[in-house]
């Protein structure tokens, strides 16, 4: 289908439809992170708890790093929520990576394949969760993709990604050195937190998910999340984390060009 056609100048990522997913087979995608926040259960702080939480995902992340840490909420900026311990579980690899404390639970991939393998991999673990914690209410859910872009891609921005995105970092300005641009949209009580940056060489926008390279990039940061009690269940999580991801998914769309999607392999 056209591109232009599928994603239309005027855009709504929460009530298009948008395009088809077009497969990258060099993705930008350098992080994906689905994360979910509830009421503190004081158990999940516990060796006596994680056990055998452990052995309901150890065939898939079988190494285990806990760290003394402050809680991070995926969200606009980095938000704080107290010291404690949180049980870091890894795969071999040390692509994958799922994060248990007393207040959330998160699944974290540097190695994305597609939604479907990362939901299913988010669903045994809200399926372990249920199991031991007997999780009743949940406050937030959020999930965030992170792109970046680098050399050569990155000489040619101007051509992958629309003007109005790139804004001052598409010009031909002499010296500039960092463009930052944040954009919130909103849907009754669910928000999509957009950040697309130019950065030199050793700079980052969020020390705790993009890691500063040796070279300049241009990161595209798109992050759904909802805050709000509700009534726990995976289903209906899954199929709101789904949802969030398809936005991500259709803005994403939104700001790229068809010269971006040929750039890392696409066949738009």
């Amino acid at each position: 289908m056209p591109y232009v056609a599928d994603v239309p100048d005027a855009f709504d990522p929460f009530t298009a439809q948008g395009p088809e997913e077009v497969p990258l087979p060099r993705s930008p995608l350098i992080r994906v992170i689905a994360q979910l926040r509830f009421p503190p259960i004081v158990s999940l702080g516990q060796s006596e708890f994680v056990g055998p939480f452990q052995e309901e995902i150890r065939p898939r992340y079988p190494v285990l790093r806990p760290e003394e840490t402050a809680g991070i909420v995926v969200g606009p900026g980095i938000v704080h929520a107290g010291s404690g311990i949180v049980w870091r579980f890894h795969d071999k690899s040390d692509t994958w990576r799922v994060s248990l404390a007393r207040e959330f639970v998160a699944l974290e991939s540097l190695a994305y394949k597609d939604r479907d393998d990362f939901f299913e991999r988010l669903e045994e673990i809200l399926v372990a969760l249920e199991k031991l914690a007997k999780l009743t209410v949940y406050d937030r859910l959020g999930v965030r993709y992170v792109n970046r872009v680098h050399p050569p891609e990155l000489d040619r921005l101007d051509s992958l990604v629309r003007p109005e995105v790139l804004g001052v970092a598409a010009q031909a300005v002499a010296g500039l050195r960092f463009s930052l641009c944040e954009s919130q949209f909103g849907q009754d009580d669910v928000t999509l937190n957009t950040r697309w940056a130019r950065l030199p060489a050793g700079a980052t926008t969020d020390p705790s998910t993009i890691d500063p390279i040796d070279t300049p990039s241009w990161v595209l940061d798109l992050d759904v999340f909802r805050m709000a009690q509700r009534d726990f269940d995976t289903a209906s999580v899954l199929a709101d984390g789904r949802a969030f991801a398809r936005t991500i998914h259709d803005f994403f769309r939104w700001c790229v060009m068809p010269e971006f999607l040929k750039a890392y392999g696409g066949n738009p």
